[in-house]
């Protein structure tokens, strides 16, 4: 199974960037289709981007669009999220997500339940300050 990290988080005033990244060891990324999602305090957690495994396409919660980007290195084993413009409402803990698809399938699972429980990394903070 695919063991992620999360990093990059961090305290940030509102109209700033962040660069997440999502490290993976155990097993290649490239057979996996992979996702960020985040959970504010009180509140489940939210799709936020999807990227496919052969990185041709992305897609994204409207609340994002147009401010963050989901992108990815299979050969560093790593997934990205640039985060731009950010608000006090983007504040939470952000998580990356893996569902193993070598052969294609459903894109884009934006349910966090379509991810096997150990498909997570543990999140990273991410604050925006007004």
């Amino acid at each position: 199974q695919v063991q992620l990290v999360e990093s990059g988080g961090g305290l940030v005033q509102a109209g700033g960037s962040l660069r997440l990244s999502c490290a993976a060891s155990g097993r290649t990324l490239s057979s996996y289709n992979m996702a960020w999602f985040r959970q504010a305090p009180g509140k489940e957690r939210e799709f936020v981007a999807a990227i496919t495994r052969n990185n041709d396409r992305t897609y994204y919660a409207d609340s994002v669009k147009g401010r963050f980007t989901i992108s990815r290195d299979n050969a560093k084993n790593t997934v990205y999220l640039q985060m731009n413009s950010l608000k006090p409402e983007d504040t939470a803990v952000y998580y990356c997500a893996a569902h193993w698809t070598p052969y294609g399938g459903i894109w884009p699972l934006t349910s966090p339940g379509s991810y096997d429980s150990g498909s997570w990394g543990q999140g990273t903070q991410v604050t925006v300050s007004s």
